[in-house]
């Protein structure tokens, strides 16, 4: 678990009191519950990220509440609408998923992390349907904004408009698939190493509630650092769901096979990459880091 969950302890004054789980309770005290709160912690993650990408997008412009553009400002407003909406999401259902809202993160625990295997596929279902679900949302209540916005453009190559939903690569790439690649390997490489350091207790991990916090400036920094490479999207989740709901809502060749000019087939880079990059992460910390403090462990242990 990325976050532990919090377990709750009747006080029992006698054994008739003991109250009778129904089967209701039994589902939502298993895995169905904890898909529950992961479809909506990446809800809620989707929902504020998506609305940040929107307000830049379409908001500020058509309402006449920006005047004159806010060139790199706007770049600012993504990446602390994201790290914030990261950090809001894993307080809302942090103790009962863990809140990866991410398969990356899902598969990088599984993997090194004693996370059941059995639970990685439901994990990921309820991660792609919260996102899904967070993008007609926000499409719902952009609706106006996105359709005064593409007045007179086929939505088909309505490219801004197409960003407020999912990630495209920037145009020095010249629509080459290298250099997006080894964006999602590395971004995600890096997210999932100080996901790790900061859950770590046998580390310095942040005491209290801290660790939602600064997994959200994590977003930030990653965002300052390599975000404008390929719209550092990290997450199959946050990807796949808002790209296919586009799809369906008639982005028609952006969504899939993702075209966008020189860039041709792009949809499985920011899909498919960055479970290679969780991998990658979640090993990389623990040469490093993990196997050298199991190794102090071990050595404090055999000399007691």
């Amino acid at each position: 678990m990325l976050f532990r969950s919090v377990k709750l302890t009747p006080t029992l004054t006698n054994v008739q009191s003991r109250p009778t789980p129904t089967p209701l309770i039994r589902l939502r005290a298993g895995l169905p519950g904890a898909m529950l709160a992961e479809f909506f912690g990446t809800f809620v993650l989707l929902l504020l990220g998506l609305g940040t990408c929107a307000v830049n997008v379409v908001g500020l412009p058509g309402s006449g509440r920006q005047t004159v553009p806010f060139g790199p400002d706007n770049w600012l407003i993504n990446i602390f609408g994201w790290a914030f909406a990261v950090m809001l999401a894993a307080y809302v259902s942090g103790g009962i998923s863990g809140a990866h809202f991410n398969p990356a993160v899902t598969l990088a625990f599984a993997v090194a992390r004693k996370f059941s295997w059995r639970n990685v596929i439901p994990y990921w279902l309820a991660q792609f349907a919260g996102a899904f679900c967070a993008a007609a949302a926000v499409y719902a209540v952009y609706w106006a904004a996105i359709t005064t916005h593409d007045a007179g453009v086929n939505r088909a190559d309505a490219m801004d408009t197409f960003g407020i939903f999912a990630t495209s690569p920037a145009a020095y790439f010249h629509g080459g698939y290298l250099g997006p690649v080894v964006d999602q390997l590395v971004g995600t490489a890096i997210l999932i190493v100080l996901i790790a350091a900061l859950i770590d207790n046998r580390n310095q991990a942040p005491s209290g509630n801290l660790a939602p916090l600064l997994i959200g400036f994590v977003i930030a920094v990653i965002g300052c650092s390599y975000g404008t490479n390929a719209g550092y999207a990290l997450n199959p989740a946050r990807e796949l769901g808002p790209r296919l709901f586009a799809w369906l809502a008639g982005w028609g060749k952006l969504a899939f096979p993702g075209n966008y000019g020189q860039t041709t087939d792009y949809w499985w880079i920011p899909v498919f990459v960055p479970l290679a990059g969780a991998i990658i992460g979640i090993f990389t910390y623990d040469f490093f880091i993990g196997h050298v403090l199991d190794a102090r462990a071990t050595l404090l242990l055999t000399q007691i």
